[in-house]
């Protein structure tokens, strides 16, 4: 049996093949800003990747910010619900998920693949992937060059703002202070690490 998977992120949308429980293919695009042409663009893909055509394909399972553009889809489920199962089935023993996407940032609390409780940060709050994205433009970096930037630093910035916008004209302000990129890059990093942080334990973390 062959069964779609489509997450349409606020970043990037994912389409995954299983093929009797196995991941036979995946690919990973960007959304862009139109979840439906992201979602119909990366099921092609993924189905030419795999060989497969429509015809052939079973149940197709839509999740993510705009899981609900995707028409084609049999179902939407949630993307908390998503990882719920998902981590279930792949690693029983965890009950804690960290999910820092584009649009937002989770902590899941799950028991036998369900969601038991969850805590999600504001939209506007400095702690998503989104957020890193702007703050590496505004050190004129690429995002793949953030994490291995930070790991040089001696000295990680402090970055205060909990709204992008703000945190990004700080990231600018520090710049013109002549702080090291580096030091930036790990401040950025360690500012979500931290709220995230706050996130668990007011959540409680389950091993």
């Amino acid at each position: 049996m062959i069964s779609i998977g489509i997450d349409a992120g606020a970043a990037t949308t994912k389409a995954v093949v299983l093929r009797e429980n196995e991941i036979a293919g995946y690919v990973i695009i960007p959304t862009g800003f139109d979840f439906r042409k992201a979602g119909e663009k990366a099921f092609e893909e993924v189905l030419s990747n795999c060989s497969i055509g429509e015809s052939e394909a079973g149940k197709i399972i839509a999740t993510g910010y705009g899981r609900s553009s995707i028409g084609f889809a049999d179902k939407t489920i949630s993307e908390i619900t998503a990882h719920a199962r998902g981590v279930g089935y792949l690693i029983p023993a965890a009950h804690t998920i960290i999910d820092i996407g584009g649009q937002d940032s989770k902590v899941i609390s799950t028991e036998n693949g369900k969601v038991v409780d969850f805590l999600m940060n504001d939209r506007c709050a400095a702690g998503t992937g989104k957020f890193l994205e702007y703050t590496a433009k505004a050190l004129e970096i690429s995002l793949n060059q953030l994490g291995t930037l930070a790991l040089v630093s001696k000295n990680p910035a402090k970055i205060s703002s909990m709204c992008t916008v703000f945190a990004e004209s700080e990231v600018i302000s520090l710049r013109a202070q002549k702080t090291k990129k580096e030091d930036i890059a790990a401040g950025l990093i360690e500012s979500i690490i931290l709220r995230t942080t706050a996130m668990v334990k007011k959540l409680g973390m389950k091993p």
